[in-house]
């Protein structure tokens, strides 16, 4: 039976994209490749190097918070990072989801919220980041936010999802850490095993983001857009957790009084409105 060496496998990663400090000590020979040596990472964190090689190859699952922290320190995570850590080492209880068969649902209260929301983009996701209900302005921004889109599956392996952000390379790192930080460390989820292996099996670059256990949970931030009509523009997001789900997000758009991002949305409300006048 193959031992889950999740941890060593996020600690190696982490470890290897960790810039070595100023006043590391020297005399460890030539350095190689980028990041930190195992040895390094032990004397920095003040765990010998046995030690730390052992929680690398999986042969020590337990350590203690101080020793995590320490490590965390260590590998500059930062609080999502951190918490994603020692989720790895001290998962929290299991929870009972629905049966695979049945399809997860959004409140009809929230759902006429989403739609009272005239002027603001807005969306629930899944945490697996499927697309569970958008209002018209949020598919007007772009109709990758109908309901039944993966954006991650969008992002990578359709046409449209490489054209969608001018910055898409940044966006798809943060899709992919974001993914992660939502799904968190549950080690029996078989939708986010489909979906992850899915996306390794078909594209290169989720494979190569994937390894780098980069970690995220969306709370705000913004997003740069490239429509047809209206051209690029930028908007600000804020997510909410929806209590008494299973991860679900609400995630709705602003821009600043003003700006090109409000002159977008409005000119986006204008050929919605329009659109409901001339359609039959």
């Amino acid at each position: 039976m193959e031992r889950d060496n999740r941890l060593g496998e996020f600690l190696r990663a982490r470890r290897e994209q960790t810039e070595v400090p100023a006043g590391l000590p020297a005399g460890l020979g030539r350095r190689r490749v980028p990041g930190l040596r195992r040895e390094e990472v032990a004397l920095l964190a003040g765990v010998s190097t046995d030690y730390y090689v052992r929680l690398e190859q999986g042969r020590d699952t337990h350590p203690s918070d101080q020793v995590l922290d320490a490590l965390a320190r260590v590998l500059d995570l930062d609080e999502s990072s951190t918490a994603y850590l020692h989720a790895l080492v001290r998962p929290a209880p299991a929870q009972r989801r629905r049966p695979p068969t049945r399809p997860e649902k959004v409140r009809p209260g929230l759902m006429r919220v989403l739609d009272g929301m005239n002027a603001v983009p807005a969306k629930i996701l899944s945490r697996h980041l499927d697309v569970l209900a958008s209002n018209a302005m949020a598919r007007a921004v772009h109709h990758a936010f109908s309901p039944g889109v993966n954006l991650v599956r969008f992002a990578f392996l359709e046409p449209d999802g490489r054209t969608m952000y001018p910055d898409r390379d940044r966006v798809a790192a943060d899709m992919v850490a974001t993914l992660r930080g939502i799904a968190g460390a549950d080690r029996d989820d078989p939708r986010l095993t489909e979906l992850v292996g899915e996306l390794s099996l078909k594209s290169e670059e989720f494979r190569r983001l994937w390894a780098r256990q980069g970690v995220k949970v969306k709370t705000a931030g913004y997003k740069v857009f490239r429509h047809p009509l209206v051209g690029p523009f930028t908007l600000q997001y804020e997510a909410l957790t929806v209590n008494g789900t299973d991860g679900q997000t609400l995630v709705a758009y602003h821009a600043e009084p003003g700006s090109p991002g409000a002159d977008a949305l409005a000119l986006l409300s204008t050929l919605i409105a329009t659109e409901r006048l001339t359609s039959p």
